[in-house]
């Protein structure tokens, strides 16, 4: 049961965000404003080939920095781009279906890029970040290569019982006693914008085995042994064509921290 609410709620915020503070960080970056006017807050470090990072639930860009991936892709002499997605940190935070409905994630970091002038980059995500990333990699033929972390296949199910039971726990229903924790948790600080989290629930997209059939591009599925929260990884290397799977040391919580999770990707990247 703790295994079902800490995937999708707690990781992103534990993992990507130890603390939910932003409004007492210093602003170094900037906004973009993307299709239906959402402001969208992100950071641009470095001079080389670009690699976005895109975080996970309740999370925001600036987690990654308590990681050793961000210094690492930094060291290495890549560009890297870090956002805080729609509904969190410093970017707007819709509170209309309209706002997070088809794929609005998604555009956010294609229109991002475009605005960028980058002609071609490698995407990261980790957690629900894995899954708008698997998006970008249907939908954005400039992405070279693409890493999912802490990622199996039941994103790749439109009713995946999880994103559902955590949908109606956010606006209220207490009948789904698998997620009691994750709403303490989202409830516990007032810097989370429950009514956002709850549509970006809602309107968590899927990609289809049949659309993953299709892709040509190099593909890493790095999850951690202990990491059993988002389905199968086997299945999901099994879906995408030549696509790579390693293991890293680690939990969900734990696995995109280490060492070893840095080196596979950077050894991918090469």
């Amino acid at each position: 049961m703790k295994k079902i609410f800490r995937f999708v709620f707690a990781v992103s915020a534990l993992l990507l965000l130890s603390k939910v503070n932003y409004a007492q960080e210093a602003v170094t970056g900037s906004y973009y404003t993307s299709f239906d006017g959402t402001k969208i807050y992100y950071e641009v470090k470095g001079d080389g080939f670009p690699v976005l990072l895109i975080h996970g639930f309740s999370g925001t860009g600036q987690g990654w920095k308590s990681g050793k991936l961000y210094t690492d892709l930094l060291a290495a002499g890549y560009k890297v781009i870090i956002l805080d997605q729609r509904g969190n940190g410093r970017s707007d935070k819709p509170h209309t279906d309209a706002g997070y409905a088809n794929d609005a994630e998604a555009k956010d970091i294609m229109g991002l890029v475009t605005n960028l002038g980058i002609k071609t980059y490698n995407v990261i995500g980790y957690s629900r970040g894995s899954i708008i990333a698997s998006r970008i990699l249907v939908l954005d033929q400039r992405v070279k290569k693409l890493v999912m972390g802490g990622m199996g296949d039941a994103y790749t199910n439109p009713e995946w019982p999880r994103r559902v039971h955590a949908y109606k726990a956010l606006m209220g229903d207490t009948s789904f006693h698998d997620v009691d924790g994750m709403v303490k948790y989202i409830h516990s600080n007032p810097a989370f914008d429950v009514p956002a989290l709850a549509l970006q629930q809602k309107y968590q997209p899927s990609t289809s085995p049949e659309a993953l059939a299709k892709v040509k591009i190099p593909v890493l599925l790095i999850n951690g042994t202990e990491d059993h929260d988002g389905g199968s990884e086997t299945n999901l290397n099994n879906m995408i064509p030549g696509s790579k799977l390693m293991h890293v040391p680690g939990d969900h919580n734990a696995a995109s921290k280490t060492p070893e999770f840095s080196a596979d990707v950077l050894a991918f990247f090469k």
